[in-house]
């Protein structure tokens, strides 16, 4: 089975370790994850808070040059290019006008024939349904499951999971043979893009987070987001000061976990790239 598969900035520079684990996993359940060609940034946040156009042509692009290839599906496993790639798609599908402006500015003919999946949906459709016999090391620990502000949000365009207790990565985990929390920060802000401007606000963010996870018995903290595991791993220094001491409790991308529990090589998985020691 061949996805169309679009790894965004992070996944091929700071997040390099999320995207071995993505592919990993999905080449050991027989899944070609095919990269779109010519693939641009998606725009993130920034775009979208300067310049409508700009915010809708950079997803419109990436949407255009799937379906020049012929893709009937794109995984996107970042949770931000996710929503901007979504959020875009539901925009233009409503406006003909729109769509024709940003298919000229783009220079590529624009159909909206694409479906985007997240990494959640991805493996829970085409993996879930084949783990029987495959968890051979069941990831057997506490897991605090973070979805952080984008995988679920806006509701009413993603349509994915609850909005405020989503449960999807929570099942997902418990297959594994892990033990999902209940929690009070599943889908608080880590911080996001205030990483390098403002990292003490992120430190206070993400040490509420980190925190919450340690005090109710968490072994490792589950993301599927770049974004939201450099500020909980990377940031650990500024989360040890807001906290008043060191937590070293680990955070794993869900590839990472659904593979550790496959039995799949932690070097392939890339969990050597982590700052906080990944000892479960």
């Amino acid at each position: 089975m061949t996805l169309g598969f679009y790894p965004g900035c992070s996944l091929k520079g700071s997040s390099r370790e999320y995207a071995e684990s993505v592919l990993t996993v999905a080449k050991a359940f027989d899944i070609e994850l095919e990269e779109i060609s010519d693939w641009n940034c998606c725009g993130a946040t920034a775009a979208h808070n300067l310049n409508l156009e700009l915010s809708l042509a950079l997803p419109a692009r990436i949407l255009s040059l799937a379906e020049k290839q012929g893709l009937k599906e794109i995984v996107v496993p970042c949770a931000a290019c996710y929503s901007r790639l979504t959020v875009t798609k539901h925009q233009l599908s409503g406006n003909p006008d729109l769509k024709n402006e940003v298919s000229e500015a783009t220079g590529l003919d624009y159909e909206g024939s694409v479906d985007v999946l997240n990494i959640i949906q991805m493996l829970d459709k085409y993996i879930t349904p084949n783990l029987e016999g495959r968890i051979v090391n069941p990831f057997d620990h506490k897991v605090a499951c973070y979805y952080g502000c984008l995988l679920v949000r806006p509701h009413e365009i993603l349509k994915f999971d609850r909005e405020e207790d989503p449960r999807s990565m929570d099942d997902l985990m418990l297959k594994a043979g892990a033990t999902p929390i209940d929690w009070a920060f599943k889908t608080e802000c880590c911080g996001a893009g205030l990483s390098v401007s403002r990292t003490s606000s992120v430190g206070r963010l993400s040490g509420k987070i980190i925190g919450d996870a340690r005090d109710r018995g968490a072994e490792a903290v589950i993301v599927a987001c770049p974004m939201c595991h450099s500020n909980l791993d990377m940031r650990r220094d500024a989360i040890n000061t807001f906290l008043g001491e060191k937590v070293d409790i680990p955070v794993l991308y869900v590839t990472q976990a659904l593979g550790l529990a496959a039995g799949l090589d932690r070097k392939a998985l890339g969990l050597h790239r982590h700052f906080v020691n990944v000892s479960v």
